[in-house]
């Protein structure tokens, strides 16, 4: 294991469990839930000891935080990413439509970074990690911190929704103009505002539809999940659909394709676009009006 950081517990603190005392003191896991991932996989040792979820802080402990050696030599790993932007603190990248963000598959984004950036030269320089999800499925931009301090801003600017995430979609169905979504996600409140840029007729679903949409909270398929409800569901949906017309073998049609937030260290404004994929294009050509 690999030593990323320390921390040195104040003396004559009240009691309390580690993982609830554990939130916020590394710039690497500052949440609750990582603070468990890392206990689950043994990378927490206080006074030389593993940590466990039973365990208990009094005052004047001394806790490293370790990283795992990968065991995976993921340097045979080939895949290139587009990068949009780059620098020393963050990267800005252009997700491929059908690949894992992170998780315990060998091919995901997160396996792929160290290829396809530069190494952070800051003190605080880790391996490049995702700073927020999406789906599989889908394809855009993802934002990428490079140092555990530009990860710990990054989390606080999503978590206080700094940071503003636009996609472009293909839906199903007529529609109107323009819509604001407010119904329950997993029983939590969740809200969408959505706008038609373009609909062409179709013979098999009706209408197509070319769709701004701007989630305003963050649940777990929030943008599929509310406009099914509506029952315009984005094309190629094979897990929120309406019977009979899911699109088969071109993949969803949902692309997050622009950031806008301020940089959390230089405080540069970033207004970042990318591009249509080509599938989109087939339906919707940007030189027709």
């Amino acid at each position: 294991m690999i030593l990323i950081e320390t921390h040195k517990v104040k003396n004559n603190i009240a009691k309390i469990r580690f993982q609830e005392y554990a939130v916020g003191i590394f710039n690497t896991i500052p949440t609750k839930s990582g603070i468990k991932k890392a206990l689950k996989k043994k990378l927490i040792l206080i006074d030389k000891e593993m940590a466990t979820t039973a365990k208990y802080i009094t005052g004047g402990e001394h806790i490293e935080l370790f990283e795992a050696e990968e065991s995976v030599n993921y340097s045979r790993l080939k895949l290139t990413l587009e990068v949009i932007f780059e620098d020393d603190y963050l990267a800005i990248i252009n997700k491929p439509a059908g690949v894992l963000v992170s998780g315990n598959k060998f091919v995901t984004i997160a396996n792929a970074l160290s290829q396809n950036l530069n190494k952070s030269t800051q003190l605080d320089a880790v391996n490049p990690k995702p700073v927020h999800r999406l789906d599989y499925p889908t394809s855009g931009l993802l934002v990428i911190g490079k140092t555990s301090s530009a990860i710990l801003k990054l989390n606080k600017l999503f978590e206080e929704k700094k940071i503003q995430k636009t996609y472009l979609a293909i839906t199903i169905g007529q529609m109107n103009a323009k819509g604001f979504i407010n119904s329950l996600v997993d029983n939590k409140t969740a809200f969408s505002e959505y706008t038609v840029l373009k609909s062409v007729k179709s013979e098999r679903f009706n209408y197509l539809n070319l769709v701004k949409l701007t989630p305003k909270t963050g649940r777990k398929h929030q943008l599929r999940k509310h406009l099914l409800s509506i029952k315009n569901p984005i094309l190629g949906d094979k897990d929120y659909f309406i019977e009979d017309k899911v699109l088969k073998g071109k993949g969803l049609f949902l692309h997050a394709s622009a950031l806008n937030f301020t940089h959390p260290f230089t405080k540069k404004d970033f207004s970042i676009a990318i591009d249509l994929p080509k599938k989109f294009l087939k339906i919707f050509n940007p030189q027709e009006k």
